[in-house]
């Protein structure tokens, strides 16, 4: 496996010298963030952004993400144009020596959290959800914006959205996802870029929004959808683990071939649809982080692993979810758990 690290670019407080110095980091995961979904990036600023992390004896082999716009995902007329943009990009990305690309198909919004700022025992504040928290906040009924809501979306113009994906539904969005799949996964295949679709997060419909990469009935269905290596997972723990039903380790052994991309991140759940964030071991959370590991590495899992959202810890304030302090905790601790794994194996 390869050890990365998520990096906001210039304006990051996390700079590529901190990310250099935790050990055993191979690379950044970036992206290109001053251009829209459904724009085609520039090659100037991908080769620019890979210089920036191979200045600093970094790679920049995974690209997380490139956002499939709201049009695709709900098959508006321009849907055919918006992604042979996205095929560009990869061709792009491609060729500048980037080797996975990151996605989602979520409606709307990517991760949501009812509280960015969750009061921990040991001090610390971390990323939390509470289901009656956010249904309280319904956005079609109020001003209020949820954390993981995309800001930029006036309340008419998210109440329209919302009812595009109420009227095609979930198997209107699967539709939607085969044609996407069927375009750009040749491209990639071309591209020698294998794509990594992120689950859901968190993995159940919510305010009448479907959502499908949420399970392992549905992650089968997605991936014989496009029978390729290309088309494959980002096995988020910290997502798929927020249902307790779905077992990760039978999921990890399962598709460990066509993991392209590891979020590694452990959560506590108290009660059904109710989590926070924790610290990356085992023992903080509810996830079995060796266990996942472990049944990656003796299934033939070779791909890229990050630390995901860590607490803020330290007295440490930046970006939710995204500070150095215990990202860089939880990547230490992956890389002692991969290298124990890998030495012990077919010893223990």
């Amino acid at each position: 496996m390869k050890l990365t690290f998520r990096w906001y670019g210039d304006n990051d407080p996390v700079t590529l010298e901190k990310i250099k110095q935790i050990p055993k980091m191979s690379g950044i995961v970036s992206a290109i963030y001053d251009v829209a979904p459904g724009k085609v990036w520039s090659n100037e600023s991908i080769l620019e952004l890979k210089k920036k992390a191979n200045d600093k004896g970094l790679e920049f082999e995974v690209v997380e993400s490139v956002p499939v716009p709201e049009e695709i995902k709900y098959g508006g007329e321009n849907a055919p144009e918006l992604i042979e943009s996205y095929c560009e990009n990869i061709r792009r990305l491609g060729k500048a020596g980037v080797k996975c690309i990151c996605y989602n198909f979520m409606p709307v919004f990517d991760w949501l959290r009812s509280e960015l700022e969750h009061k921990n025992d040991d001090g610390s504040n971390s990323l939390a959800y509470n289901e009656k928290t956010v249904l309280a906040m319904n956005p079609l009924e109020s001003e209020l914006s949820l954390p993981g809501w995309d800001e930029s979306y006036t309340k008419a113009e998210l109440k329209s959205l919302i009812n595009k994906y109420k009227e095609i539904g979930q198997e209107g969005l699967w539709k939607n996802l085969e044609v996407f799949l069927k375009k750009v996964i040749p491209v990639a295949k071309e591209a020698g870029v294998n794509m990594a679709i992120h689950p859901d997060d968190p993995p159940w419909g919510i305010f009448g929004l479907p959502r499908v990469i949420t399970d392992e009935k549905n992650l089968d269905r997605f991936l014989k959808i496009v029978d390729e290596k290309e088309n494959g997972l980002t096995f988020c723990t910290g997502s798929l683990g927020a249902r307790g039903d779905n077992d990760l380790v039978k999921m990890a052994q399962k598709y460990a071939k066509r993991i392209h991309f590891l979020h590694l991140r452990n959560i506590k759940i108290t009660s059904e649809r109710e989590f926070y964030e924790v610290g990356h071991p085992t023992e903080c959370g509810s996830i079995d982080m060796f266990g996942i590991a472990k049944a990656l590495v003796e299934n033939g899992f070779d791909g890229y692993v990050r630390p995901d959202h860590g607490r803020m810890i330290w007295g440490e304030s930046g970006k939710y979810g995204y500070g150095l302090y215990d990202r860089a905790l939880g990547a230490t601790y992956i890389a002692g758990l991969f290298e124990a794994i890998e030495k012990c194996l077919g010893k223990c």
